[in-house]
């Protein structure tokens, strides 16, 4: 079968790893064009696929026959590279954030049905070994009844680009949320009902949030505590609760806890609160905690191909915008969010 031809806007740090890496060792593709602003980045690609280059990608539309654009830019230029692309008849897979905002994502699903494209928004961690093993124990019933899930991401470092900066879309709300937010709104299955958030600006420069927390309601009844925080200290990555018992992750490590609540005989009593039998056991994860790119890249050439459909759909990732969105309006109307609410207004 014919290659696919794909194109890089964008390459960077990720564009040039994440994307270019799966791209060059998989055969159903050819890196067929690269578009970057920055003159050393066009070099290295052209040194390292013999590919024509780019500064405007405008250009590169214009004299290359393509069959994919790989958008990995700023989180603002997202919307105007996706929505060129499409109506140039180009199929797209856009980085995450996909899109700044809810009326961003519309209009990149409005030019991909009119153009008749395939928009393949790009959220790794649905893949991500940890979400997958958590998939699995909650299908076995393996802690009962879900009813509370917390996912966590810490870290003490600061940063100085773009992402500090509102006026490209930066903050971690949009960069690390798709990571944070959409996996275990994934595991608790169900649709978001309503959400409160908080956003803050503690140890970086600029003028966005480097640390949100929010508490979302899925319409199941399930409850899930999202945050990127602030600390020294590692902190768990999952915990998810059920009614026999709790599951623990941090980093590639998965510590069951199980037991079974008693009830007393008399009761005018009640049991002990800390069981004393409580099973534990523990294994380890898969390394690739926020997916594996060869493997999603797999998942792209068969959905272009027409094989298979792609593990996630643009109202997939319409709804986590949605959902983002809301923290972010959750922190500046300082009210909680009802989505359900919205969608019928």
């Amino acid at each position: 079968m014919m290659k696919i031809r794909t194109a890089i806007l964008g390459y960077g740090r990720s564009g040039s790893t994440l994307h270019a890496g799966p791209i060059e060792k998989n055969p159903d593709f050819e890196l067929a064009a690269a578009c970057d602003i920055d003159p050393a980045r066009r070099d290295e690609a052209a040194r390292r696929f013999g590919c024509p280059v780019y500064e405007d990608y405008r250009e590169m539309l214009r004299r290359e026959r393509l069959d994919l654009v790989c958008v990995v830019t700023r989180n603002d230029q997202h919307a105007d590279m996706t929505v060129d692309c499409l109506r140039a008849g180009v199929n797209v897979l856009v980085t995450k954030p996909w899109a700044a905002d809810a009326a961003q994502a519309r209009r990149m699903m409005r030019a991909a049905a009119e153009s008749g494209r395939i928009l393949l928004p790009w959220l790794p961690a649905r893949w991500g070994s940890d979400l997958r093993r958590l998939r699995e124990c909650v299908k076995e019933g393996r802690i009962g009844d879900l009813f509370l899930i917390r996912r966590t991401v810490a870290s003490f470092g600061t940063r100085c680009d773009w992402q500090t900066e509102r006026r490209f879309a930066g903050g971690y709300l949009l960069n690390w949320g798709p990571h944070i937010v959409d996996p275990p709104c994934l595991l608790a299955g169900g649709r978001v009902r309503s959400v409160y958030g908080r956003l803050r600006q503690t140890i970086n420069p600029g003028d966005v949030e480097d640390l949100f927390l929010a508490l979302i309601t899925m319409d199941n009844g399930i409850l899930l505590q999202v945050e990127y925080t602030i600390s020294p200290a590692p902190l768990p990555s999952w915990v998810v609760r059920g009614t026999r018992g709790t599951i623990l992750v941090s980093g590639r490590a998965l510590t069951f806890l199980e037991n079974t609540p008693c009830r007393p005989a008399d009761p005018t009593q009640f049991a002990t609160l800390n069981p004393a039998d409580t099973r534990r056991t523990e294994e380890t994860v898969g390394p690739h905690l926020y997916g594996d790119e060869h493997e999603i890249y797999g998942d792209v050439a068969a959905a272009l191909r027409g094989e298979r459909s792609f593990p996630v759909t643009p109202d997939d990732a319409w709804e986590l915008t949605r959902t983002l969105d809301a923290i972010r309006c959750s922190q500046e109307e300082d009210r909680m969010i009802n989505l359900q609410q919205e969608n019928r207004a």
